[in-house]
């Protein structure tokens, strides 16, 4: 394995956090809190493991642009820019969701999940399109 081969560990990480959150969300709906726990703890192990990767990769690699085809560009480029945006947010959001709820402040808990689920969930699913499209739909020299 060379760092070239960590887009797809990133995206294979990405589409599991993706899963994870789904299933926590699922768990804690039909209130498994024990269950909802774990998964979340998992989702945030699994990003963590992520921003390992992707800074391991975009420090060796630096990054890849994308060139063709020429009239997605700007639609490529919509979508990278609000995943980096709201990306930026995940590692807080997503550490302060996890102190409440282990602390059973679930009051306070709520009231950053109601943020912090649909972005984690947003830039999980958009890492892996962009993966997708970056790399197998319109695959740009690396």
């Amino acid at each position: 394995m060379t760092v070239y081969d960590l887009p797809i560990v990133n995206a294979s990480l990405n589409a599991t956090a993706t899963i994870l959150l789904l299933i926590g969300r699922n768990q804690i709906k039909h209130r498994r809190i024990e269950n909802h726990k774990k998964v979340m703890i998992a989702a945030f192990c699994v990003s963590i493991l992520f921003l390992i990767c992707y800074v391991i990769y975009h420090y060796n690699v630096l990054s890849v642009t994308f060139k063709d085809p020429t009239w997605f560009k700007p639609i490529y480029l919509t979508l990278l820019v609000s995943h980096v945006l709201l990306a930026v947010t995940v590692p807080v959001f997503a550490t302060i969701a996890l102190r409440r709820g282990l602390k059973r402040d679930d009051i306070r808990h709520k009231k950053i999940v109601k943020y912090a689920y649909p972005i984690w969930l947003y830039v999980s699913v958009t890492g892996v399109i962009i993966y997708l499209l970056l790399y197998q739909i319109f695959p740009q020299v690396v």
